[in-house]
């Protein structure tokens, strides 16, 4: 269990994480929605360790997070995965090298920097490729990929990690919405089968809706919501984004998740029909 404890983090006069306190269970998918500067990029920065908390406390189990540092901090960013916004490919290097440095934290740095992988490492890298559709561009350069199909290379180099807790921040806000279900789809799945902890920034309400059991709403740094989806109403929304709530709704994203919603049930009705 991950869980958060009156955390607070401020950036000079500003408070970023206001009092925070909340957990999360071992295999939910969690979308973390609000405004821009609502706290949702720190808040995801504290739990890795990218920032540190200036009150409160987060553990998992009987780890305590603020506490660590050395080679016990490396081992907990490895088991926390972040997947960024920008990608973070060494654009230079090809699409497989860039998976296979997902094993740093997990192996020394000399070898990964001189490329020195073992077989199992670079199997290990081309199922991850495969699993997000990658695989045919294993050899390419980094830089000559979509943002989206950076993006999935970025979750394969999570994967890399063995990670039990895998946070994203703002993954899709710079894709179209057909790579933005492709992310938010290979998330899911990976939260589905390998029972890993995804916790997501979402800049859009529809995506968190579509793809999360659980949605933490962040307004000024504090928790105003923490429910299911069915249980975010129009006045919470209001609360949570303010002004911009009408820009929340990313409409060409929610047609684009129900046009797919629509095709599987066609394809599953003419599977049942062909049997």
């Amino acid at each position: 269990m991950l869980e958060l404890r009156n955390v607070t983090k401020r950036f000079g006069d500003t408070i970023a994480v206001n009092d925070v306190s909340t957990n999360f269970a071992p295999g939910q998918m969690v979308g973390v929605i609000g405004r821009s500067g609502a706290g949702k990029s720190t808040l995801l920065r504290l739990i890795n360790r990218l920032a540190t908390a200036d009150e409160g406390q987060i553990t998992c189990g009987d780890v305590n997070v603020g506490n660590l540092n050395g080679n016990a901090l490396r081992a907990w960013r490895a088991q926390c995965a972040m997947i960024f916004q920008q990608f973070n490919l060494v654009n230079r290097l090809d699409v497989l090298t860039n998976v296979l440095i997902g094993r740093i934290g997990n192996a020394r740095t000399l070898p990964v920097i001189f490329k020195h992988f073992s077989t199992t490492d670079r199997a290990n890298a081309a199922i991850a490729l495969d699993r997000l559709d990658m695989l045919s561009q294993a050899l390419q350069r980094a830089d000559t990929l979509s943002g989206g199909q950076q993006q999935r290379v970025a979750i394969a180099r999570a994967l890399m990690q063995k990670p039990s807790i895998i946070l994203a921040d703002e993954p899709i806000a710079s894709l179209d919405p057909r790579n933005a279900r492709l992310v938010m789809e290979a998330l899911r799945a990976i939260n589905r089968q390998d029972k890993i902890t995804v916790i997501t920034n979402l800049h859009t309400l529809d995506a968190a809706r579509a793809y999360c059991d659980r949605i933490i709403g962040m307004a000024h740094g504090h928790v105003i919501f923490d429910g299911t989806p069915d249980q975010l109403t129009s006045a919470m929304i209001q609360q949570i984004y303010g002004d911009d709530a009408e820009t929340a709704v990313d409409e060409s994203l929610t047609s684009t998740i129900a046009a797919t919603g629509a095709a599987r049930q066609t394809g599953q009705r003419q599977m049942e029909m062909a049997h």
